[in-house]
């Protein structure tokens, strides 16, 4: 079976996409770019992080890829300016490019989704060139917190969980990176991990509001309805509990992401 984005492409979720930089989302890549490399952005979404990434190589080539014709879009609009990017229509299990073409190879948010991720990892493998660093990034459900305690926020991971797996995804993917990269025939991997961490009332509100919007308008809803997971009015009431913690004077969320720096000849880790 093919996999599903159980997101999908709502306004409410690209929101959320296009907040994210190099430096909230790829610091633990950055140490290791330099001007002139090659890189390939693996689901790029609507392609912010790409271009961010994009200004640290250039002028080296990147290109950006996601299987989505609707984001791939944006992607070339938000990279428009940036005269080192290419975005393509293409799948991480049959990346359209030679053995060893990329200097970095980068997924954030990408192996979560995946029904077979070390077989994408393969993939990423190949098109990496020897020494040359495949970095994935993945958030891990299961090891994310909040405050104050909320059955509705409850509710919502417990609903998360499900639609994942029976999409044939991996929710708690960012504590398995090592072991599928292990799997993929990587030498040596340097895990790490950092959080995203939303508290000032600014943050609460703009997290708040978007997953409260997901929890009703998104593809995550209508496959929540579609799969007999949960009815509207579940649905509605996980949406409340986003508001009503977005509103909390101490309200307090954070995301924990496993990451992985992977290259398959461990004398050249360093960087």
């Amino acid at each position: 079976m093919a996999d599903t984005y159980i997101h999908g492409h709502h306004d409410s979720v690209l929101k959320s996409h296009r907040w994210r930089t190099a430096e909230n989302s790829a610091a633990y890549l950055l140490p290791h770019l330099r001007p002139g490399m090659s890189l390939l952005d693996v689901g790029c979404g609507p392609g912010t992080l790409t271009a961010d990434l994009a200004s640290r190589v250039a002028p080296g080539r990147v290109v950006a890829i996601d299987r989505s014709e609707e984001v791939v879009d944006e992607a070339r609009s938000a990279t428009s300016a940036v005269g080192n990017v290419e975005v393509e229509v293409a799948d991480v299990y049959r990346l359209p490019f030679e053995d060893g073409t990329f200097d970095v190879v980068h997924a954030h948010q990408v192996l979560q989704h995946l029904r077979d991720p070390i077989a994408a990892l393969v993939e990423m493998k190949r098109v990496c060139r020897p020494g040359g660093i495949v970095a994935v990034r993945d958030a891990d459900y299961g090891a994310m917190t909040w405050w104050p305690d909320a059955p509705g926020l409850d509710a919502w991971m417990s609903l998360y969980q499900r639609i994942a797996r029976a999409a044939g995804a991996e929710p708690d993917a960012g504590r398995r990176l090592i072991g599928w990269a292990r799997a993929a025939g990587f030498e040596e991997v340097m895990p790490s991990a950092s959080v995203w961490c939303y508290a000032t009332p600014e943050d609460r509100r703009w997290w708040g509001t978007l997953w409260s919007e997901r929890a009703t308008e998104s593809d995550f809803a209508r496959r929540a309805r579609d799969w007999g997971l949960a009815t509207p009015e579940d649905l509605a009431a996980i949406s409340r509990a986003w508001l009503r913690w977005s509103e909390a004077d101490d309200g307090w969320f954070v995301i924990v992401h496993g990451e992985a720096l992977c290259r398959s000849n461990p004398n050249e880790m360093g960087g």
